[in-house]
């Protein structure tokens, strides 16, 4: 099977979208990108995670043709291919339903540094423009919102991360919905203090050697 180890990959992830409660229902979708064989392996539109199997995970050339799987691909699979053509640095992409990062997003609100961890996607989360979902109006919408960052808030829609890894990019996905989440919260008391571009320049600095090396 091509991209065995990568579906896997894909398949196991997509059950933690919702026993982490990132998305309900098929919401979201996860991709892969392989530099070596260029092929994109992207989860199945509307399949039930908890049934899905390596075979349902689709494969997409740099044209955007299906070339393995009898699926078809997520919707948003333009909207995860536009990263891999434009950032060397992102090999992997989660896209969520998460609550409170919807929330914002339904406000057209970015998610400020009222947290520390906010640094897991950058200086702040910006709030992309509003376009249809499953067109490249919303892939070019959450292309430039990201630029610099490794997360964006998807207007009325969701939340969407990329790293250099899958593990990387769904840990920085329910990092930032619990910043939402307190974000939320702590607004409905009171004005949220937000922490200066110095102070997230040195968390983003200390955050690249956070955890244990690899060996």
């Amino acid at each position: 099977m091509l991209l065995e180890q990568q579906r896997i990959e894909i398949v196991e992830t997509c059950k933690k979208l919702s026993t982490h409660g990132l998305t309900i229902g098929t919401g979201g979708n996860i991709s892969i990108y392989d530099p070596q064989s260029e092929l994109m392996a992207i989860s199945a539109s509307g399949v039930d995670y908890f049934s899905a199997t390596p075979e349902d995970i689709v494969l997409i050339d740099p044209q955007g043709e299906v070339v393995d799987s009898h699926r078809k691909p997520s919707s948003e699979w333009s909207m995860h291919k536009i990263f891999y053509e434009r950032r060397s640095d992102i090999r992997a992409v989660v896209h969520a339903h998460s609550t409170y990062c919807t929330a914002l997003a339904t406000l057209r609100q970015p998610l400020p540094a009222s947290n520390y961890l906010v640094a897991f996607a950058g200086y702040d989360v910006r709030c992309a423009d509003y376009a249809t979902f499953g067109t490249e109006e919303l892939a070019k919408a959450a292309f430039e919102a990201m630029i610099d960052r490794r997360a964006v808030l998807l207007a009325n829609h969701g939340l969407l991360t990329g790293a250099g890894t899958l593990d990387a990019a769904f840990n920085i996905a329910e990092e930032i919905e619990h910043c939402a989440k307190i974000h939320c919260i702590a607004s409905s008391f009171g004005t949220p203090v937000v922490l200066d571009h110095d102070e997230m320049t040195l968390m983003q600095e200390k955050f690249k050697t956070y955890g244990q090396p690899v060996k």
